[in-house]
């Protein structure tokens, strides 16, 4: 089967940049074969601080709704101030702008399942199926207890306007958009198909994305937005101070919650307990969904928020399991005066990595 979101004209590039078009970020990598492994050898980050101050100035809402001019914007001055070394991208696409649903099949060969798809996707996609682009990956096999073979099925329906209104994004910008991947596919692959049963968490600043992964791959996700701008717009508020500054204050002092601290962290405290309550309903829900499912072993955060300070040591006491940080630059090849900046970075750009490696593993 074709890949729908594929725009490839040829199999192979040289080297691509990664984009993640966030809701008030664009972050970006160029990647390209290194001697072991896939090689960063750029990667840039912008983001549109007029959020903080007005909610109209973000880059995408849930509503489904990419405002286009900004992000134009956004990816000129990356690609200028990079000076990247290609155009070629492959880009993620966030879960509220796509329809998703998880099919449960049984064993069928890959023809069947393609025609089954295109039924079934009538009765889960809100919209007529020629207003979208179908395509469906298997998430993993599984026997019931009656001993019948079965396969779970993601089925991913994008509107095509969605579609267009990328390709109009980057063809703007002097970009050529060869593929479109949903942000949780990106993450999981971030991970490298380590078998150990995880959660990622995504914080970003107007949404939370949570995914599942078992046995290396994506079991499952959800969409919530409580998410980290929350916390910046509740000191804001509670401390009558400009949201800039409270950006700041979020993240010289975190949750650490002693001595001067103490105010910052306990105002913060009640939003990030309700992100929290966001990812334990989903883990609710798919523990529902899938009794057979794994118990997660781990929680990997990602996304600006995982670098709040103090955030792995209070989630570890909520989920009773480690929780750290994501760390993609480990599957990379890249520059030793990278290296500082990379604890900070990992989280930052793990949809974008997740993206750059893609085409080489």
């Amino acid at each position: 089967m074709k890949n729908p979101l594929s725009f490839f004209s040829k199999s192979f590039f040289p080297s691509y940049l990664g984009v993640d078009i966030g809701t008030t970020s664009i972050k970006m990598v160029e990647v390209t074969g290194g001697g072991k492994g896939p090689r960063i050898v750029n990667y840039g980050l912008l983001e549109s601080s007029g959020y903080l101050a007005r909610a109209n100035q973000a880059l995408q809402t849930s509503g489904l709704k990419i405002f286009e001019a900004g992000a134009v914007e956004l990816l000129k001055a990356l690609v200028k101030e990079t000076g990247t070394h290609t155009t070629d991208v492959i880009a993620s696409i966030p879960p509220f702008e796509v329809f998703t649903s998880f099919l449960d099949f049984p064993a069928m060969d890959q023809k069947e399942i393609q025609q089954a798809i295109v039924y079934q996707a009538r009765q889960y996609v809100p919209i007529p199926l020629e207003e979208v682009a179908l395509d469906w990956m298997k998430i993993s096999d599984y026997t019931d207890e009656r001993g019948f073979a079965h396969q779970k099925i993601l089925l991913i329906s994008v509107p095509q306007e969605t579609i267009k209104r990328y390709q109009r994004i980057f063809k703007a910008a002097g970009l050529t958009l060869h593929a479109l991947e949903l942000e949780s596919l990106s993450l999981a692959r971030m991970l490298g198909g380590d078998p150990t049963s995880s959660i990622i968490v995504d914080i970003g600043s107007r949404s939370t994305n949570t995914v599942f992964l078992e046995k290396g791959g994506m079991a499952w996700g959800a969409q919530s937005d409580m998410a980290a701008a929350s916390l910046t717009q509740s000191l804001a508020t509670s401390l009558g101070i400009n949201p800039l500054r409270a950006e700041e204050l979020k993240k010289e002092r975190g949750i650490l919650g002693t001595g001067p601290n103490y105010e910052v962290a306990s105002i913060m405290m009640p939003f990030l307990d309700a992100i929290i309550g966001e990812v334990k309903k989903a883990q609710f829900s798919y523990v529902q969904q899938f009794p057979a499912a794994a118990k997660a072993e781990r929680i990997v955060l990602a996304g600006g928020g995982a670098n709040l300070l103090g955030i792995e040591k209070y989630m570890e006491k909520e989920f009773s399991v480690p929780v750290v940080k994501a760390a993609p630059f480990s599957r990379f090849e890249y520059a030793d005066n990278i290296a500082p900046f990379v604890p900070e970075l990992s989280p930052l750009l793990a949809v974008a990595l997740g993206l750059g490696m893609k085409e080489f593993v």
